[in-house]
């Protein structure tokens, strides 16, 4: 059976514990250097070695006293805090990776989408179009108070918020400037053709944005867009917006019907199913045996602390699980909002009843696989045929997790075609969409602003003191 490649991501954050939480303890690790560059560098080396396609960035910009009443276990396991720019480090490392894409995580609360459409232009540029965009909106009151708010907006008002930032880096980034605007004629001394570049005159309930945009076009225009909503809502947003999804569908059988409702989904938006792609999360335990590879997995759990993963969870689900006996079953509790995990981690399960610690065991165990390089081929043969496109890589040790990962499992992959032997020319889109150009196709909501703008609009409304409507 011929096979397309997976997607793979190295999944991280600029932070001393991510998902594993307790193993920055163990003597190999050289995040809790998260301040050294050189930390990073030597990550994006090994990516490239591997042929990842991008090294992905997660991001918060708050912490809620979620666990325990407090905020106090965050600050002693090192969880997601201290948390630096993702966006910055991935513009110091443009200059040290040469095909490696660079997507990173940024909340439509943290910038506005002026400021944001040129930063990200200005690193696509940089990079010659390998930057990502994983766009969120932020679940976390302290987020919200930390840009001016009392507390996080309403969960379908963030993503309406949303729909209108997208509008306006869209606007920006596909409309502002035309084809051709550029014409570097040194002859004429014309750099630019003044009809080519457009004022936007954008005006929402949140943003008024006159325009136009300061960056050339860059490479890919829009970057890579990536949305990992689980909600209706959110769901609806991936199916318009995305070109990646990233999930953490628990099962196969979860996976591959998951991905089959979201795909219809992007269909009915006007999209082609094949325009979202999605991006499974996982971490590995690579062992030359099978029996290695459990020994080394039970020696990870005496370095993991469920203080960490309890606080992770109670802080993304909502639910202070501190207030719970870590081994009472999840039917006697009252947290309603944990009732669904509890099926899911029954029927992976079967004849086991969920218990408080097994939902916070849910990022450490049903992203894990453990095993031989050929048998975590074969699996992953299993959920590409469920649906998935790629794999984000989570590491436990870093950077040795992906070191392990890239020696021993990408040469088995790449024998089964799973994976590339080497870089394609283009840009990060174009790599990951090879049938597709440098910039969003034209069924994309953000092609409908190319050629929306004329200079007739401009200069019915210069200056900046008078209304644009």
């Amino acid at each position: 059976m011929s096979r397309k490649r997976l997607i793979l991501n190295a999944f991280t954050m600029n932070v001393v514990s991510h998902v594993w939480h307790g193993l920055w303890r163990h003597p190999s690790t050289t995040q809790l250097h998260l301040n050294d560059l050189q930390t990073w560098i030597e990550l994006a080396e090994i990516c490239e070695r591997g042929k990842f396609d991008a090294l992905f960035f997660a991001d918060v910009i708050g912490i809620d006293p979620a666990y325990d009443g407090s905020w106090d276990t965050y600050i002693k396991e090192g969880l997601q805090i201290p948390c630096n720019d993702p966006a910055a480090l991935c513009s110091a490392l443009i200059a040290r990776t040469e095909n490696l894409g660079l997507t990173f995580t940024s909340s439509i609360l943290s910038e506005h989408p002026f400021s944001f459409a040129r930063k990200v232009s200005t690193m696509d540029h940089l990079s010659k179009g390998r930057v990502g965009w994983n766009i969120v909106t932020s679940v976390s009151h302290n987020a919200a108070q930390n840009y001016g708010l009392n507390e996080i907006v309403a969960h379908d008002n963030r993503y309406e918020w949303a729909d209108e930032y997208m509008d306006v880096v869209y606007k920006l980034w596909e409309g502002s400037w035309d084809d051709g605007a550029v014409l570097l004629d040194r002859g004429s001394g014309v750099y630019a053709d003044k009809d080519k570049i457009h004022r936007i005159y954008h005006q929402g309930d949140r943003y008024r944005v006159m325009g136009p945009h300061l960056v050339t076009p860059s490479p890919q225009r829009t970057p890579v867009l990536y949305q990992a909503g689980s909600s209706g809502r959110g769901r609806q947003f991936a199916a318009r917006h995305a070109e990646g999804t990233f999930v953490v569908f628990p099962t196969v059988e979860g996976a591959r019907t998951g991905i089959a409702e979201a795909r219809s989904l992007a269909v009915a938006a006007g999209r082609r199913a094949e325009d979202l792609k999605f991006i499974q999360g996982f971490s590995f335990v690579v062992g030359s045996t099978e029996e290695e590879a459990r020994r080394k997995s039970a020696e990870i759990d005496t370095w993991d602390s469920y203080e960490g993963r309890a606080a992770h969870i109670s802080r993304d689900m909502g639910i202070d699980l501190a207030q719970y006996d870590p081994d009472m079953p999840i039917e006697q509790t009252d947290a309603v909002g944990i009732q669904g995990y509890a099926r899911v981690f029954e029927e992976a399960n079967p004849g086991k009843k969920a218990r408080v610690a097994d939902i916070a065991d849910a990022l450490s165990y049903n992203l894990r696989i453990v095993g031989t390089p050929e048998t975590i081929a074969d699996q992953l043969e299993q959920w590409q045929d469920a649906g998935i496109d790629g794999v984000n890589v989570i590491a436990q040790y870093f950077p040795d997790s992906y070191r392990d990962f890239v020696d021993h499992v990408i040469p088995v992959l790449q024998k089964r075609g799973l994976t590339q032997r080497e870089y394609a020319p283009g840009t990060l889109r174009e790599r990951m969409f090879p049938d597709s150009g440098p910039t969003l196709p034209d069924r994309h909501p953000a092609a409908r602003y190319r050629g929306s703008f004329t200079r007739a609009a401009a200069t019915s409304s210069r200056g900046t003191g008078v209304s644009w409507n």
